[in-house]
């Protein structure tokens, strides 16, 4: 035990910068350097102990603070006596290849699709097997809070690996490409990490990219990388026209998501995507199972069912949805938030190869993309419509008490309020894990029933 002269380690609060799935927050304000030298000290401890694990491998986006970051946890893990594989710049899921390819835990630092300011640090298992709050994050936020341990057995080493070209490689041995005809396609980078790993996947194919910020900016000069959000989907919807291109993609951040534009121009809707794919893998003949979160459109487990599979609905989050793939040994699962995740890829989710799936399905036939689409597209849905409130259970119980009483209407509260109406059409009002936001969606048969709906929840919540 160290005497009342040794200086004991400061004990910090990191309850604001750990959320659900991830450590996330300001830079230098919220976290630094020596923050994320105690939590590289304290993710070596915790898959040390939990499955003696002996190295790290760690991966980074194009941010101005993400390289020294990385270096600071790097420094933690080695000196707990773990080794650290430094995969260099990349995406989330190209680090979620590493961790699987190699079989050891990793990390991923970025803030994704958040300003410039923002960075953080994406968790992982060997194999890619996630990290949240409820599968280690806490404890590794305790440890690193204390920042006390044992004197190490000895100092790890770290050494660099440059995993994008096997990455390609991996995902184009997953889609078989070789037949399709020629596509035009626009792919809107972000500056983010699509501009980096798009390039090398497509290599070779028979598709013409046309690449809008493809260069790496961390300070994302032309709009936010977060697709999520129409106003950054203009660019490319005009550009996909100017071109008359088959398809226009748009990535986030850390290009893990993965957004489509129609030859028209217009979004594909998330769900589409995920029924799309779907029917996909289910016509592999390797599984049944097909994830899908509540949020996403009912036509998802309508088409799965169509073509033979057991849809399973699950809450939002991509560690509830990896979960229940292992639990279920789903082959596939989508999120309506554009998180695409697949059993070949360590059930890991990967825009690039949803991507690669649509360009498969697209050069397979000769329709163009709105007409393919359509088929998976049934119903009109609002889109997440978000009101900053004081309350969100006294809006969301004020919510539930209105609709309680209407006959043939059902609620679950699996995450949030879910309530089925008769005729079919459906909402979902949740709040936010980290705002004081009520996140709605609303789907319905057309779009005059969606906007009435929609409407009438928004006046409760926002009175």
């Amino acid at each position: 035990m160290p005497d009342a002269s040794t200086p004991q380690p400061t004990v910090l609060d990191l309850s604001s910068v750990v959320k659900a799935y991830d450590l996330r927050g300001v830079v230098p304000d919220e976290w630094d350097e020596d923050v994320a030298r105690r939590i590289g000290a304290a993710f070596a401890e915790f898959v040390r102990r939990e499955s003696g694990a002996t190295a790290v491998v760690t991966a980074h986006d194009m941010r101005e603070s993400s390289v020294p970051l990385s270096r600071a946890f790097a420094d933690g893990v080695i000196g707990r006596g773990l080794d650290v594989v430094e995969a260099g710049l990349g995406s989330t899921d190209m680090l979620y290849f590493a961790a699987g390819s190699l079989g050891i835990p990793g990390a991923m630092f970025t803030a994704s699709h958040n300003p410039a300011r923002y960075n953080g640090i994406k968790m992982c298992r060997a194999g890619a097997a996630p990290i949240g709050q409820e599968s280690g994050l806490v404890t590794i936020r305790e440890l690193a809070e204390r920042d006390v341990y044992d004197p190490p057995e000895r100092i790890g080493s770290v050494g660099q690996r440059d995993v994008l070209a096997e990455y390609a490689g991996y995902l184009r041995g997953l889609v078989d490409l070789s037949g399709i005809r020629p596509l035009r396609v626009v792919v809107d980078a972000g500056n983010g990490m699509g501009g980096y790993t798009v390039p090398v996947v497509l290599d070779d194919l028979p598709v013409t990219v046309v690449p809008m910020y493809f260069e790496l900016d961390g300070s994302f000069p032309n709009h936010e990388a977060n697709p999520l959000d129409p106003a950054n989907l203009v660019d490319l919807q005009a550009a996909v026209r100017e071109h008359g291109a088959d398809a226009g993609f748009a990535f986030d951040g850390d290009a893990d998501r993965v957004f489509v534009v129609d030859e028209r121009g217009e979004a594909v809707s998330p769900s589409a995507i995920t029924a799309l794919v779907a029917v996909r893998e289910l016509a592999k003949g390797r599984g049944t199972t097909i994830i899908h979160n509540l949020i996403t459109s009912h036509a998802v487990p309508e088409i799965v069912r169509e073509h033979g599979g057991e849809p399973v609905r699950t809450r939002v989050g991509h560690s509830f949805i990896k979960a229940e793939m292992a639990r279920t040994d789903a082959v596939f699962g989508g999120e309506h938030s554009a998180h695409y995740y697949f059993r070949d890829f360590w059930r890991a989710d990967t825009g690039m190869l949803a991507a690669l799936h649509v360009l498969a399905a697209l050069g397979e036939q000769g329709r163009p993309l709105s007409e393919l689409t359509a088929a998976y597209s049934r119903y009109v849905g609002s889109g997440e419509i978000n009101s900053t409130v004081d309350d969100a259970a006294a809006r969301t119980a004020d919510v539930r008490a209105a609709f309680a009483e209407e006959e043939g209407v059902t609620t679950d509260e699996l995450d949030g309020l879910t309530v089925q109406l008769p005729d079919g059409a459906w909402f979902n009002l949740r709040a936010s894990n980290t705002e004081p936001l009520l996140r709605l969606n609303v789907e319905a048969a057309d779009e005059a029933r969606m906007a009435e709906l929609r409407d009438r929840v928004l006046e409760m919540v926002r009175a």
